[in-house]
Formats: C-alpha cells, sequence, structure tokens
C-alpha cells in the first residue's frame, strides 16, 4: 500500500497523524451524496468495497462526567452498533449513543466525517474485533466523501483500541 494524497484530503488531522507516525494508508476520496441515508454504506458502495471492511465511527455516552464521558465504537457499516456489548467491554451496565453536537465538539469532525484518526481530544475506544479480519479496513479520513484504507492493526496501535465484538446486524 503506499501513500496517496489528494488535494481535498491534504492536512485532515487523520492523515496528519497517520504521515507523522509513518504508516502505509491509501486515500480514496469519492462524491459524497447529501442525500445519502448511511455514509457508510454510501462510501462502500461509491468504493466498490465489500461494507464489511469499512468501519464506522460513533461515539456512545458512559453516564459519566468528564474527559471518560465519550467512548469511540468502530463497527462495520453494514452492521449495528451493540449498546450492550460495548458497556460489556467497557465494564460498566449502559451506554446510549452521544448526542451528535458533543462527538463533533469532542473530535473536531462532522457527523458523517468522524476519523477515529487525528481526533481532537482522545476518547478511549474500541475497536470491533472483526477489523482483524482483514489485511486493510476502510474508515473515514476526517470529511464526508473521504476514506483512509489502512491495516487495522495500524488503526489499533495509534488509536490505542481495544478489540471487543460489539457489533451486530
Amino acid at each position: 500500500m503506499t501513500k496517496k494524497k489528494s488535494h481535498a484530503a491534504a492536512g485532515t488531522p487523520a492523515t496528519t497523524l497517520l504521515d507523522r507516525e509513518k504508516v502505509d494508508y491509501t486515500l480514496h476520496p469519492y462524491t459524497h451524496d447529501p442525500a445519502a441515508d448511511s455514509f457508510g454504506l454510501e462510501a462502500a458502495e461509491a468504493l466498490g468495497v465489500a461494507p464489511n471492511r469499512v468501519f464506522k465511527t460513533l461515539l456512545v455516552a458512559t453516564g459519566e462526567q468528564g474527559a471518560s464521558a465519550l467512548v469511540v465504537g468502530i463497527v462495520p457499516v453494514d452492521q449495528s452498533l451493540d449498546l450492550k456489548a460495548i458497556a460489556s467491554a467497557l465494564g460498566i451496565k449502559k451506554v446510549e449513543m452521544a448526542d451528535p453536537v458533543a462527538a463533533e465538539r469532542r473530535t473536531g469532525y462532522v457527523v458523517g466525517g468522524i476519523s477515529p484518526l487525528g481526533q481532537r481530544q482522545h476518547s478511549r475506544t474500541i475497536l470491533d474485533s472483526s477489523a482483524m479480519a482483514h489485511e486493510t479496513i476502510y474508515v473515514s479520513g476526517g470529511h464526508r466523501g473521504l476514506d483512509i484504507e489502512l491495516a487495522p492493526t495500524d488503526l489499533q496501535r495509534l488509536t490505542d483500541a481495544q478489540l471487543a465484538h460489539i457489533a451486530h446486524r
């Protein structure tokens, strides 16, 4: 895999992190349709990639106060985040989806373009263990219409992600 940049992607916090850490990745820009029902499934279709290789970044609220209140969950776009499973992985009883405004403020990205990489504030991260079945996976590059292909081991290392089965159909 080689590093490829496009003008539109230059300088996103995600690509800046990958460059700084000397991680191999490939950028995959595509034309985003604002009317798309699912940003992740749109990306998979536009890029011609199996949906189980394209991962979405979601934030959940733990109900705690402070920095630990929001947690990142990364799951395939053709599945849903299992709230009970991620709560269990965190060792707590319950989580709920984070408020989109809080997610944007925490990450520095807009909903539909939240990358797990280069977020404004580091958050505890849980990566669905299915990612490890693939040589490479796709995640948001930091805005709608841009995905990054990289090894799941690099994603896990850079986000300090815990692996757990947190997705369901």
